[in-house]
């Protein structure tokens, strides 16, 4: 099989033919960026809502309205950018947080951090609990996947190059993003595993979804989005282990210390990669003509 062939950024625009993907390779690092991103998200919404005490309510809107800033200038970009990408996975990874907590808490202490009698102003949730509002993503999610399906689009990653097809791609990461919080929070909260089993469980789900990548009858797309979802309650857990106090299993380092250091690491990552993404010649892939 012969390499692709290079070309200049001019050289694309110039001839009008070709697309210019914008969704970065899946590889390790990629994996790798995606759980400090989500385990990120964790934290951070929990340090908007809970230590800073802004509540669910004003937190979700002010992010979603975040999210929103931050998903424009990416449809916007002409190619793919690390910083642009990573910052809408982190969005999406808060604003699920905040949205997720919204959905299934109610303003009963129980939900509350120690020591806090309210949170922010507005409602504090719809308290429909974690299976209901699990039930209630999981089905937004497929009918995502559905309109997506009857697009006729690609759901790989590595060959969605279509304004439209990222839209789609990105629809469906904020509702996986928002589910996974409620499946780690489930997982973390009410199941009896507390945080470090809820970790243990899903690491042993991913490891299994990576033997299965050599599995030639299991689609890898389908490996992928599952492990997708799933990075995402891990990166809840993960984010909970890290920062609730240690009566309730935790390691109780805190929403601001955990967020920083995670954040110091999301930001080394994004800088790697935006470095070796620009040290790469563009590649033409796809003919539009």
């Amino acid at each position: 099989m012969t390499k692709p062939e290079a070309f200049t950024e001019a050289d694309i625009a110039g001839a009008g033919r070709y697309t210019v993907k914008k969704l970065p390779e899946v590889t390790l690092a990629f994996w790798i960026m995606k759980i400090a991103a989500t385990t990120l998200g964790e934290t951070a919404g929990d340090l908007f809502a809970q230590t800073l005490k802004l509540g669910y309510f004003l937190t979700t809107i002010a992010l979603f309205l975040i999210f929103l800033v931050t998903l424009v200038i990416q449809l916007s970009s002409k190619r793919y950018n690390p910083v642009f990408y990573w910052t809408v996975i982190l969005s999406t990874s808060t604003v699920g947080t905040t949205t997720s907590d919204f959905i299934n808490r109610d303003a009963s202490t129980k939900y509350l951090p120690e020591g806090a009698k309210s949170l922010g102003w507005g409602p504090q949730g719809l308290g429909l609990d974690y299976p209901t509002g699990a039930a209630i993503l999981v089905s937004i999610l497929i009918a995502v996947f559905i309109i997506w399906k009857f697009t006729g689009l690609t759901f790989a990653i590595r060959d969605i190059d279509t304004f439209r097809g990222e839209t789609l791609f990105w629809s469906a990461i904020l509702v996986s993003n928002t589910l996974g919080t409620s499946m780690g929070d489930f997982l973390s909260d009410s199941s009896g595993l507390g945080y470090g089993g809820g970790v243990l469980l899903i690491t042993g789900l991913l490891a299994a979804l990576l033997a299965l990548r050599y599995v030639p009858a299991v689609p890898n797309v389908l490996l992928f989005w599952i492990a997708f979802v799933l990075t995402r309650p891990f990166g809840a857990t993960a984010g909970d282990l890290l920062t609730k106090p240690t009566a309730k299993g935790g390691l109780a380092l805190g929403t601001a210390g955990s967020s920083t250091v995670l954040l110091a690491v999301l930001f080394a990552l994004i800088g790697w990669a935006h470095i070796r993404n620009n040290r790469r010649p563009l590649t033409a892939t796809t003919r539009i003509s």
